[in-house]
């Protein structure tokens, strides 16, 4: 029987009427038309789908309506840039050379943003761990790494005083 879910996405109130058990990516994607979370494996695995919920990066995939609860804090993708200007992740991702195809890019920038949000300075080990949780088909993952290096400059930067 189809339920009543509210949540707060990219900063907007949505609510949309549907069955618990409908992953959260397929409401995303089709409710709301926020297509940057990608479609990939529907098992958790590429990561492609990945979202940040209430802090922290899930795969979309396999977290339902009822999983993620009523009221929760959504940021996808299209919740980063700031009209035509990026967030520092999605910006150290293309100044590294680490956007080929696109399509993991969006999985693996809500990765780093989330853990942008519980670590102010991840070690390496932590940065490519954080990437290692994505597939991407089109590289050898090093610009990735050296794009989420790039983005912990970035970030450094912007949250230090001028």
């Amino acid at each position: 029987m189809a339920e009543r879910y509210s949540f707060t996405v990219n900063g907007v109130k949505r609510s949309v009427q549907a069955e618990p058990k409908t992953p959260v990516m397929d409401v995303i994607r089709r409710e709301w038309g926020l297509t940057g979370t990608k479609h990939g494996c529907d098992n958790g695995t590429c990561g492609a789908c990945s979202i940040v919920v209430n802090g922290k990066a899930v795969k979309s995939c396999l977290y339902t309506l009822e999983r993620i609860g009523d009221g929760a804090e959504i940021v996808t993708v299209e919740g980063l840039a700031r009209g035509t200007e990026l967030h520092p992740v999605q910006q150290a991702l293309i100044d590294a050379g680490a956007v080929q195809c696109g399509f993991c890019i969006p999985g693996i920038v809500m990765e780093l943003y989330a853990l942008s949000l519980t670590t102010e300075d991840p070690d390496d080990d932590e940065l490519k761990k954080a990437v290692g949780k994505h597939l991407c088909r089109c590289t050898g993952y090093e610009a990735i790494v050296d794009g989420a290096r790039l983005a912990q400059k970035y970030l450094k930067e912007m949250r230090s005083p001028a």
